[in-house]
């Protein structure tokens, strides 16, 4: 009976989880418009709130088409595990009850990140098409490159809370935000997560001139669609995860939702306000300046954590 309320718990969740996404694209589009200075959608719906619903059925009721030199399963498998990948990280999120309690949960969004890059090459590659192949190539490398950075500055902070569980970080950060404690670690995480769900200014698979959409080139309607969404959810999971390891929030307080959408407004407004980076800049980011600075950050925390023990003893 328990493992069937969960079941139920987790299936409404996902399905907030897409709501979300969909009105997540709509505040992009508007916060696009304004910087831009432009309007943004406003016909659909009163302001165009049911944009979101019409570009869905838009792309759901589409011709499925497919390349006929292309390998057929792995084509049309990998926006489905894309997006798997993307919904099944939310199952971690330490609500207090009603859903499953993971102790080890830092490690399951280690391996739930790194399996995202399978479906991201799976993509590319059964496409059989070059300018797929590369695009994906360019992606599996920057994922690659900014998860180890990513994983490092998760280090540090998992040797300040002394454990796995995201519910710990909660309670250590009652009276200080490791938001304050550890500001340009805070920055790094953020950068590194806009390299991880390729974005502005790291969209280096979605070239201008030389590539067109990255990966993704040979898709359109459904699998354009669940790529898209997969996209957009692994954004707001980044941003509750920067809410819930920075900022220290309860997830059953409105608080926790205001924090979340701020994050998730400076991925737009990075993407409306940067440019693209130049593709040889990429690799010397994540290797010579953030690999070092997350690397002296974690020795700096395990120092400052032994430290700190020895006091207390």
């Amino acid at each position: 009976m328990m493992v069937l309320i969960k079941l139920v718990t987790y299936l409404i969740l996902i399905i907030l989880v897409l709501v979300s996404v969909a009105f997540f694209t709509l505040l992009e589009r508007k916060v696009l418009g304004y910087i831009q200075i432009r309007k943004g959608p406003n016909k659909v719906g009163y302001a165009g709130l049911l944009q979101p619903f019409a570009d869905a059925v838009k792309l759901f009721t589409k011709e499925q088409t497919f390349p006929t030199m292309s390998n057929f399963i792995p084509y049309y498998l990998s926006p489905v595990f894309s997006l798997f990948i993307a919904l099944v990280c939310w199952c971690l999120m330490p609500y207090e009850l009603g859903l499953f309690s993971f102790e080890f949960g830092v490690l399951f969004f280690l391996c739930c990140t790194s399996a995202s890059v399978y479906s991201t090459m799976g993509a590319g590659w059964a496409s059989n098409s070059k300018y797929s192949l590369l695009g994906c190539l360019r992606a599996v490398a920057q994922t690659i490159s900014y998860e180890v950075s990513l994983a490092l500055i998760l280090l540090s902070m998992l040797f300040l809370v002394g454990g796995f569980d995201l519910g710990l970080f909660e309670s250590y950060q009652r009276y200080c935000w490791f938001f304050i404690l550890g500001f340009p670690l805070a920055l790094l995480w953020f950068a590194s997560c806009l390299a991880e769900s390729n974005r502005t200014p790291f969209d280096f698979a979605e070239g201008e001139s030389e590539l067109v959409s990255g990966f993704n080139t040979e898709y359109s309607g459904g699998g354009f669609a669940l790529i898209f969404m997969a996209e957009y959810a692994s954004i707001l999971f980044l941003s509750a995860l920067f809410s819930i390891i920075f900022l220290g929030s309860c997830l059953v307080s409105v608080v926790f939702y205001v924090k979340v959408m701020f994050v998730g407004f400076c991925f737009v407004w990075v993407r409306g306000t940067l440019p693209r980076f130049r593709y040889d800049k990429l690799m010397y980011l994540a290797w010579k300046s953030f690999l070092p600075a997350a690397l002296n950050y974690c020795i700096f925390f395990m120092s400052l954590k032994v430290f700190l023990e020895i006091l207390l003893i």
